[in-house]
This record gives structure tokens, sequence and C-alpha cells, in this order.
């Protein structure tokens, strides 16, 4: 029998570490912190996206978004226009300058992801691992006990 919380410890030391080297190479090569390297891809993605969006998307608390989002404004990779459908919030979206870093920084992690998942693991575990991995994050995505903006809106 699988003991899960050595798989858990495995997963998440996997992740610290895959995380940690992805995040040195692109502040070495692009002067590009993987976060916003995250951010800049989920964007480009949607053409236009909310704080509100990126934070449910990256887990992470709409004030943290919110810090992260002023300094990639501040670094001209993003702006934000008036939201027209909801006064409230505003929309972001790339500007060439973000665009430009995301294109030039995008091979940089597939290299180094080949270098730590594609030359290691064949063709057929990856495709399994990526389903499974999926998987797993839609069901964490549906529980409301990981949903950070849940769990901070019940208590009000």
């Amino acid at each position: 029998m699988t003991d899960l919380t050595a798989l858990f410890t495995d997963l998440v030391r996997l992740e610290t570490r895959l995380y940690n080297a992805l995040d040195a190479r692109l502040k070495a090569e692009h002067e590009l912190p993987l976060g916003q390297f995250e951010f800049l891809r989920f964007i480009s993605a949607h053409g236009t996206t909310r704080v509100f969006d990126l934070a449910r998307e990256m887990a992470i608390t709409v004030g943290a978004t919110s810090k992260a989002v002023d300094r990639l404004e501040s670094a001209g990779r993003i702006r934000r226009t008036a939201n027209p459908s909801d006064r409230r919030s505003s929309l972001l979206e790339l500007t060439p300058v973000g665009a430009d870093i995301l294109a030039a920084a995008t091979p940089t992690v597939e290299a180094e992801l080949q270098i730590w998942l594609g030359s290691v693991l064949p063709a057929a575990v990856l495709e399994q691992l990526g389903s499974t991995l999926s998987m797993l994050r839609q069901r964490a995505e549906l529980d409301p006990r990981t949903d950070r903006h849940h769990s901070s809106t019940s208590n009000n």
C-alpha cells in the first residue's frame, strides 16, 4: 500500500525544488521571477483578465495578487484598464514589453523543464503524470476547503 504522507512529501519537495530551479534561471537569464512569468502566461492566454481571476488561478489571496500586479505594472509588463462591466475592478493586459519578455522566457522554462522532467520520464509516463495531476488539481479546485477566497469570505 502506498504511503500517502510520503507521496505528499515527495510531491511538495519536488515542486519546491523545481520552482526554485526555474525561478533562479528565469531571474538570471531574463530578470523575471517565476511568479511573474506565471502571471504573464495566464494574462497572455486570456487576453485580458481581472486580479480576482489571477488570484483564483494561482490559489493566492487577492491582496497578494494585487501586490504582484503592481510590480508587473510598474515594470511596464502589464497595463490596467477600466472594466466596462464592473467599475470596481480593472482589466489587465500584457504590454508589448510583457509580451516580449514572455516570448523570450518561455523557451527557457521549457528547456529547464526538459532537464528535470522530459529527460527523466518517458513520454507515456509524462502523459499519464500530466493527466493524473490535472485530475487531482481539478478535484482540489472544486473543494471549498482549498479556496483562499472561500475561507476569507465565509468569515465575513
